[in-house]
């Protein structure tokens, strides 16, 4: 199944929004029922690398001057998007694989992205917990979902963020394939094991 899934990235992008997506799709390329399949890391400034929120160097593989084909094309957010829902050739960007891709989706902050682009006007989606009032305050046209961490409406996925990217993610390649494929991604990740917080606090030892 040839699939590319790009994953917008610039400055001060919150790792595991770009990490997350981007794992998730890459164990899935490397088996049989995914074959063909690859990620590419889109920057939307003309330089070879961003540096995360956490000081993660990431390169990419094209930027949003190239002309990339997609059938999918994820959003992740930052601490400040606020440059990003006013750059023009971003919007443009957005607005083009909106119209050709299969899906369009957003971590975090990368709602107030596509809705600065428009894409989520009339559609149920979500944003970083806690950040709903804002998302619907500064674009009323969406519909913002407050109690789902992963909201799906037609060809849109929006989440949480953070490490809900994984399960985002996951959704959406069962959305590509199946639910079966996606459980083998979540085994494949160790994502069964990770526990709850009370797992966490079980396992510290001599620390109050």
């Amino acid at each position: 199944m040839s699939k590319t899934i790009g994953i917008i990235a610039f400055d001060r992008v919150l790792t595991a929004e770009v990490i997350g997506p981007a794992e998730v799709f890459g164990m899935a390329a490397a088996s049989d029922w995914f074959a063909g399949a690859k990620v590419l890391i889109i920057g939307v400034e003309p330089q070879p690398t961003i540096r995360t929120e956490e000081g993660i160097r990431i390169q990419v593989d094209a930027t949003i001057a190239d002309d990339v084909q997609l059938d999918v094309l994820l959003v992740p957010g930052g601490n400040d998007v606020s440059h990003l829902i006013e750059n023009p050739q971003l919007n443009a960007f957005i607005r083009k694989h909106e119209a050709a891709a299969e899906w369009v989706g957003s971590m975090c902050a990368g709602a107030f992205v596509l809705g600065g682009a428009g894409v989520l006007d009339g559609k149920q989606a979500t944003t970083w917990f806690g950040g709903e009032t804002r998302l619907q305050a500064q674009f009323p046209a969406i519909q913002v979902v407050h109690d789902r961490p992963v909201v799906l409406d037609q060809r849109r996925i929006t989440a949480n963020g953070g490490l809900v990217s994984y399960r985002a993610a996951l959704v959406l390649l069962a959305q590509l394939t199946s639910l079966a494929h996606a459980h083998e991604v979540y085994q494949g990740l160790g994502l069964a094991r990770l526990g709850t917080w009370e797992d966490i606090e079980a396992t510290v030892v001599g620390v109050n």
